[in-house]
Formats: C-alpha cells, structure tokens, sequence
C-alpha cells in the first residue's frame, strides 16, 4: 500500500474518516491524498434557460467551492503533521464517478471512505457513494461508519 486516497465529504463522518486514512498512511509509509468532490452546477437547459438566467444558482455555487477549498486546505495542515507529504484535490462531478477516475489516474492502490448509515429507502432514493465504491472500485475500499450526530 502506497497511494491512499481518501474520500473528503465534511460530514460527521470525517473525522473518524482520517483518523483511520493517517493511522494506515503512517503505518505502511503510504501517501495520502484528500479528495472532495464538488455536486455540479445544476443545468436549466432542458427547461430553455441559461445560467444567466440563474445568477444565484452560480453564486450559490461558486461559494459553496470556495468553502469545500477553505475546508479541504485546513484538514490537510492537520494531516500534514502526521503525513507530512499529503495532498488534496477537489473536482466537481457526480462523487461515485469522480471518486473512481481519480482513483484511477492517481493510481491509487487504497481507498478510505465514510458510511453515514442511512436507511435501505434513503439509499435507494439517495444513493450511496460508499455502496457503489464496494460494488465498482478496482482497489481495497475500507468503509468507515460515521460517528453519532
């Protein structure tokens, strides 16, 4: 193990999250790489609109990747104590299909991800990145189960 990449959602979930990615990361010399994936930017075009048309989606947008990049920049100066040649990376996509071709083209040989724990029907109507990286992932996948609310 070598390359770990850790999945990065900021929920209650992340701490546990790292906690467990560093441990690993220290015990085998590995690198660690913070990923967070950023929704995209809701399209109107079906509906005859543009973005344009939506200044406050965009803004809404825009400040929610300014937040993720403050976020991310701050958990890897707490990582960096431990591991000190860990990175980060954002990218904006659907998380299950952004989480997989960074895998990929990092060449990551690990992957460390939360659990919320939600229901059978929440993961149905909601899906679950964790699920479908235990179905798709061509590497390990350790899930984490998230903490108490």
């Amino acid at each position: 193990m070598k390359n770990i990449v850790v999945a990065i959602d900021f929920s209650n979930a992340t701490p546990g999250i790292l906690e467990m990615a560093v441990s690993l990361a220290k015990s085998f010399g590995a690198g660690l790489q913070l990923l967070h994936v950023v929704e995209p930017e809701p399209s109107y075009t079906a509906y005859g609109f543009t973005p344009d048309e939506f200044p406050a989606m965009n803004a809404f947008h825009e400040e929610a990747k300014r937040r993720a990049t403050e976020k991310l920049a701050d958990l890897l100066t707490t990582v960096k104590a431990d591991v000190p040649d860990a990175t980060s990376h954002m990218t904006e996509g659907s998380p299950l299909h952004a989480l997989l071709t960074h895998v990929k083209d990092s060449g990551a040989d690990f992957v460390v991800i939360g659990s919320h724990g939600h229901g059978v029907i929440a993961s149905l109507l909601l899906g679950s990145v964790a699920e479908g990286m235990v179905r798709k992932a061509t590497v390990p996948t350790l899930v984490v189960p998230a903490g108490p609310e």
